[in-house]
C-alpha cells in the first residue's frame, strides 16, 4: 500500500444530538475574538494545515457570507488546542461548518496538543455548538479524527476517500510510481511543447473558470461555485506564499489548461483544476500535477492531498486514506431537511447544465 500518515492525537448513524450533563468536563471550549489571537502561534501546530489559516477563513467568510468562529480548548484552565469553524445561515437556521460540504474548504476541526484526546475535544464541541452558539446542526471534518473517535457520540458520518502521494521519495521513485500511462501523457505534453508557468494575477481566475465550465458543460452541468469564488481566494492567499497558481501553455502560447495549488506545514492540495477539451490530447493536465508535485516537494512539502476518491487520481500513485464527514442535528428532522436541500442543489446544477447546453447549441 506505501507510506501512510501516523495519526496525530488521540460512526455510526444519528438521529438527533445527545447532550449528557457532566459536572467536571475533561475538555472546554470558550470562544474567543479572532481579531485578538496569535494567529502565527496557531498555525505553528503540528496538526494545523491551510484551510484554518486566518487567510483561508476570511475567504470563506467572505463567499459563503459566514460567521468565523474561533475557540480555545481548555482543560483545567489551560489552553491545550484550538476549534475552528464558521456559522452560515440556511432557511434561519444557524449551522456550525467546521467545515460545510460546498465550501471548497478540505478539512477544519480542532488543533490540539500532542497527547489531547481528540475525541474529548468532539466531546466538548456539542455542548459549546448547540447551546452556547444556539446551532441547530453541526457538520465536522477534521483530518485527524476518525470513526472510532466519535463512536457512541450520536454523530452521523458518511465515508469519504481520499488520495495522498508521499513526496517524501525521490523524484525517480514518483515518477516510477504513476501508472505507464500516466507517464508517457508528462513526456507527449512536453514533446509537442506544452510549457507550465507560475500565475499570480487575477486573470488567472477567468482562465480557469472558463476552463472549468468546459469540464462541466462535458456532463451537461455547470460548476458549483462562480468566479468570484475563484477570485477571491486568490486575493485572500496570494501574498501569503501558500498558494500556488499554474498555467499550461500550447506550443502556440495558449493557455490550455490550469491547477490551483495551495499548501502548508507539509501538505500541498489539489484544490482545482480545468482544461479545454479540445486541447486535452496534448495532455496538459498530468503534466500539471507533476509540476505542481516537484514545486512543493522543493520547498520542503512531504504529502500530496489529492483531495476526493475520484478514479483518475489513482494514475499519480497515491495511497488511499478515509476521512469521514460527520453531521449531527439538534432534532432528527433537520437531518432529514439537510438531506433533501443537497438533492435539491444537484437537481438544480444539472437543470442549469441543460439550460447553458440548449444555449449554446
Amino acid at each position: 500500500m506505501g507510506a501512510t500518515r501516523e495519526k496525530t492525537g488521540t460512526g455510526c448513524e444519528g438521529g438527533g444530538a445527545r447532550l449528557a450533563r457532566r459536572d467536571d468536563p475533561a475538555l472546554t471550549l470558550n470562544r474567543v475574538d479572532p481579531e485578538r489571537v496569535d494567529w502565527a502561534a496557531l498555525d505553528r501546530f503540528p496538526d494545523r494545515n491551510v484551510y484554518q489559516t486566518r487567510e483561508w477563513i476570511s475567504f470563506t467568510a467572505k463567499t459563503q457570507r459566514a460567521e468565523p468562529v474561533l475557540a480555545t480548548i481548555d482543560e483545567e484552565g489551560e489552553t491545550v488546542g484550538f476549534f475552528t469553524g464558521l456559522i452560515v445561515r440556511r432557511f434561519g437556521i444557524r449551522i456550525l461548518g467546521s467545515p460545510f460540504r460546498g465550501w471548497t474548504t478540505g478539512y477544519l476541526g480542532f488543533n490540539l496538543r500532542p497527547g489531547i484526546s481528540r475525541r474529548g475535544a468532539v466531546e466538548a464541541l456539542l455542548p459549546f455548538a448547540f447551546r452556547r452558539l444556539r446551532c441547530m446542526h453541526v457538520e465536522l471534518r477534521d483530518r485527524h479524527l476518525e470513526l472510532d473517535d466519535v463512536e457512541g457520540i450520536g454523530f452521523a458520518s458518511s465515508p469519504k476517500t481520499i488520495f495522498e502521494v508521499d513526496l517524501r521519495r525521490s523524484e525517480d521513485e514518483l515518477f516510477a510510481r504513476m501508472t505507464s500511462a500516466c507517464r508517457r501523457c508528462i513526456r507527449k505534453a512536453e514533446k509537442v511543447g506544452v510549457t507550465i508557468e507560475e500565475a499570480g494575477d487575477l486573470e488567472f481566475a477567468t482562465e480557469y473558470y472558463a476552463q472549468l465550465q468546459d469540464v462541466f458543460a462535458k456532463q451537461s452541468l455547470v460548476p458549483t461555485y462562480d468566479v468570484t469564488r475563484v477570485e477571491e481566494l486568490i486575493r485572500h492567499l496570494q501574498p501569503t506564499g501558500r498558494l500556488l497558481l499554474l498555467r499550461a501553455r500550447s506550443s502556440q502560447g495558449q493557455c490550455i489548461a490550469t491547477g490551483i495549488f495551495p499548501a502548508m506545514n507539509g501538505t500541498m492540495y489539489f484544490w482545482g483544476g480545468a482544461s479545454f477539451r479540445e486541447h486535452q490530447i496534448l495532455r496538459p493536465n498530468e503534466l500539471l500535477m507533476w509540476s505542481a508535485m516537484k514545486y512543493w516537494k522543493s520547498r520542503g512539502i512531504d504529502w500530496c492531498d489529492l483531495g476526493g476518491g475520484a478514479e483518475y487520481k489513482r494514475k499519480y500513485g497515491p495511497v488511499e486514506v478515509s476521512v469521514p464527514f460527520f453531521r449531527m442535528s439538534r432534532f432528527p428532522a433537520l437531518s432529514g431537511a439537510r438531506d433533501l436541500a443537497k438533492t435539491g442543489v444537484r437537481l438544480r446544477q444539472a437543470a442549469l447544465g441543460r439550460v447553458h447546453t440548449v444555449r449554446k447549441s
